[in-house]
């Protein structure tokens, strides 16, 4: 095999994080847009009865885009139909599904288990960054990447496939203190948090830590130090879409940093990202709510319930479900439920995924809502 050509990389900025003070006063206007453009966001979902009918879909968008940018391909609609297949039951899943799907999947588990582990008082600390990667690469290529672990040996940035390094990430012997560096910053709260958590993730990145996963860990830390800091009242806000729409300014701005120390570039670029997707994301969550309230007084006609809206709330978490699965867990009776699928059906708004065969449950797709999260 043929050396690694790395003539043009940009090595890691050794001995210069935390940078110099940021040039606050270019930040300031990009910095309260996306304060501002954050906060809206965050007051709409707040204001909302259940604001987590109309998050799901969009943690699922997350997952196949952040797990996309790292050459891992599966469609939301496969996602959501391994979840409503197998559950958790990732050995019945190998044997059947494709390993890009279960290696996607995982990473939306991984976001939902750092969120319970915040919520159950655990601080957001190297400890927990350092658990991501046991859930997220538990399967499939990274399995074998001692996920969990820090990197023992020098690891390179570049174009899947080929030997022409872009980057060279910090080497091993001096993580630590690399590492030790970062979550000081990251406890910090004498700095802004937009500001802050701009920092970390470019740092996390440059550090590249792990063998493996760093890319989709280093963007679950923007919404969970933004979580966490109290921008936003949960750990709903995803920037990966304005990070693929925008990746070669991505990837040349964390590479400015390292080659010519950047980081106010960085951070005017990090802070546009966060004023466009969360107006980007307060759009997906109206509409999404839009659909929810044209939908509510159909379901209570057609299905003439008191369990209408039960059903209804269902298929928004749901979108994509197994019969078996639904009138088990839909706090439905059974009978009811049942009747509920066949009249849905009947209607035109659930559409036949897979037929029932044998044991095997029917898996149906609401695809109202499918229809305006697909990515």
């Amino acid at each position: 095999m043929a050396p690694l050509d790395t003539r043009d990389a940009v090595h890691y900025h050794l001995g210069k994080f935390p940078p110099p003070p940021l040039d606050l006063p270019r930040l300031m206007p990009g910095l309260l847009d996306a304060t501002a453009a954050l906060a809206r966001y965050d007051q709409m979902l707040r204001g909302l009865h259940n604001s987590e009918l109309f998050v799901v879909p969009l943690r699922a968008q997350e997952t196949v885009i952040s797990s996309r940018m790292e050459g891992t391909i599966s469609t939301l609609d496969e996602i959501l139909q391994l979840q409503a297949e197998f559950g958790d039951d990732d050995d019945k899943a190998a044997a059947k599904v494709r390993t890009d799907v279960i290696e996607t999947a995982l990473y939306r588990r991984a976001l939902n288990t750092a969120q319970h582990q915040l919520e159950n008082g655990q601080p957001l600390s190297e400890s927990l960054v350092k658990s991501m990667p046991r859930q997220l690469l538990s399967f499939g290529r990274g399995a074998s990447k001692s996920p969990g672990q820090y990197k023992r040996e020098q690891n390179y940035v570049g174009e899947r496939g080929l030997r022409k390094v872009s980057f060279v990430p910090i080497a091993p012997e001096h993580l630590t203190s690399g590492t030790e560096a970062l979550f000081k910053l990251v406890a910090d709260e004498t700095m802004p948090l937009l500001l802050r958590t701009a920092l970390a993730h470019a740092e996390f990145e440059s550090l590249h830590p792990f063998e493996d996963g760093n890319g989709r860990i280093g963007r679950l830390l923007i919404t969970l130090m933004l979580w966490h800091g109290g921008a936003i009242g949960a750990p709903h806000f995803y920037i990966s879409r304005y990070f693929e729409d925008h990746k070669d300014e991505y990837i040349h701005r964390l590479r400015e940093v390292s080659a010519q120390g950047d980081w106010n570039g960085w951070c005017q670029f990090f802070m546009a990202a966060v004023a466009h997707q969360a107006a980007r994301n307060l759009e997906a969550a109206q509409n999404i709510r839009n659909c929810y309230e044209e939908m509510k007084p159909r379901f209570t006609r057609l299905l003439a319930s008191r369990h209408a809206v039960a059903a209804l709330d269902y298929l928004f978490t749901y979108p994509v479900f197994s019969n078996g699965r639904f009138t088990r867990e839909a706090g439905i009776p059974p009978q009811t439920a049942a009747r509920f699928t066949r009249m849905l059906l009947d209607e035109g708004l659930l559409q036949t995924v897979i037929e029932a065969a044998g044991r095997r449950p029917a898996v149906y797709r609401f695809e109202s809502l499918m229809a305006l999260v697909r990515v």
